[in-house]
């Protein structure tokens, strides 16, 4: 069994080919020009396409609930997952949730990936700001995805992903920021994993939960302490249901990674 070695929860311990890749300051997040707008349809069904034989075919993922996300209508959504699938968690999603308007919001290190950075994420993935110029733009792009667009954004407030990893990372109550601050709905999205009958790697279940309100009588503050609990609850009582580690995570003093 393979053995990653950590110091702190929020450690990276999967890195990837160019891990300090960085956006420029005009990065466009959102495609605005013709061209741009044509190839953002193209690549979200070839992703979505990708991501059904890879996710039900290569990691045999069930999910649990989606009909829960019918009683949103017409209206934006937040979903928080525990990140913990390299390259599950950028497909996966696709074949849960509307293709059309969903993004991801991710370190801009995913930028840098050969092909999936350049070709895929760059139309779905909302990138982290380096910078406080680049946090508005973030901030803005987000805000058109939740009202104009009536989108979707997920979210995996653990920040680094930890693969095949059966418990809740902790992460800040900042996490609820934007459901707060645009008053829309939340969901949940965990990640389990269980022994399979028939093959080595786990048998992954997706549970779907939610919708989840922020309460609009609370100050911003307690309103994301308030939400923050409700979803914490929900990922952590859906995790316990992992009954199989096929990696093991040991903490140290040391890095051995």
């Amino acid at each position: 069994m393979k053995t990653y070695y950590y110091e702190k929860t929020t450690d990276d311990v999967v890195n990837s080919a160019q891990q300090d890749f960085a956006l420029p300051d005009d990065y466009q997040i959102l495609p605005t020009s013709l061209p741009s707008r044509i190839w953002n349809k193209i690549a979200r069904i070839l992703a979505t396409g990708f991501g059904w034989i890879y996710s039900r075919g290569f990691l045999h993922v069930h999910v649990v609930g989606k009909e829960k996300l019918q009683q949103i209508h017409n209206q934006g959504y937040f979903v928080y997952g525990n990140h913990t699938q390299p390259m599950g968690d950028v497909f996966t999603p696709l074949t849960v949730f509307p293709i059309k308007n969903f993004y991801a919001i991710a370190g801009q290190a995913n930028w840098g990936i050969p092909f999936i950075g350049k070709h895929l994420v760059r139309y779905g993935g909302l990138p982290v700001g380096n910078d406080i110029k680049q946090s508005i733009k973030l901030i803005k792009a987000i805000q058109t995805i939740i009202s104009d667009k009536k989108g979707v954004v997920l979210i995996y407030p653990e920040a680094h992903v930890w693969p095949y990893y059966t418990q809740i990372r902790p992460f800040d109550e900042t996490s609820m920021h934007f459901p707060v601050s645009l008053n829309a709905p939340s969901f949940t999205a965990t990640s389990t994993y269980r022994k399979s009958k028939l093959f080595k790697r786990p048998k992954i279940t997706v549970y779907i939960d939610g919708p989840f309100y922020p309460n609009k009588n609370l100050s911003k503050k307690q309103a994301q302490k308030n939400l923050y609990e409700q979803i914490w609850k929900s990922l952590t009582s859906r995790a316990k249901l992992s009954n199989y580690n096929y990696y093991n995570y040991e903490k140290t003093t040391r890095n051995k990674k």
